[in-house]
């Protein structure tokens, strides 16, 4: 009954694109021109697999990034250093409470310490926040502010968390990771089917 948590798969688009969208209130819902956009744009973009089956998934987005999500946006105006935005996490009803959660949480900031100062993300504050909260503060989260979607009119407590490795890794490695296999990042599709030597 172990985790698997790897970069996703094109094939498995529609899988996530109903995961989100049966997940409630928490998580906004989202079309397939959309989901396409983060599958051709995200930085990390991971999903679980427990049994074989998928059991969640993880988009994420590097502080550099032309995302034009309105959190995303508001991180960018208020923080003054640059950080690994978890865009979204879903995990399956069916999921939630074994770990699922906590593996991509593990996972996001093993990725992020090597690249970035501190991570970020929200919470929606206006459906029952209580158990979402307790979970990222538990991560070493906390709220430095709260922002209104203006086109949802969702209120969101805005989270970040220092991470601590990063200085060190900077320091070290001068942003020259060694190449090694749990360091490298996801390679985006239009890389992938770029001709080399361009």
């Amino acid at each position: 009954m172990s985790i698997v948590i790897r970069d996703v798969r094109e094939h498995e688009l529609d899988s996530v694109l109903a995961l989100n969208n049966n997940a409630g209130l928490a998580i906004l819902p989202m079309d397939a021109h959309r989901l396409r956009q983060f599958y051709e744009q995200a930085e990390y973009f991971r999903v679980a697999e427990r049994d074989g089956n998928l059991a969640g998934f993880l988009i994420g987005f590097g502080s550099r990034s032309c995302h034009d999500s309105s959190n995303f946006a508001w991180f960018k105006q208020n923080l003054d250093s640059d950080f690994f935005y978890i865009d979204r996490i879903v995990v399956a009803s069916r999921r939630r409470g074994g770990g699922v959660g906590r593996a991509f949480y593990a996972d996001a900031q093993s990725y992020a310490e090597l690249r970035f100062p501190q991570m970020t993300c929200e919470v929606f504050l206006d459906h029952g926040a209580d158990a979402a909260l307790l979970f990222h503060g538990s991560f070493g989260f906390r709220e430095v502010g709260q922002n209104t979607m203006p086109q949802v009119e969702v209120r969101a407590s805005m989270l970040t968390k220092e991470l601590c490795s990063y200085s060190w890794v900077n320091d070290t490695y001068g942003g020259r990771l060694p190449d090694v296999p749990w360091a490298r990042g996801r390679q985006l599709p239009a890389q992938a089917q770029r001709p080399t030597g361009t």
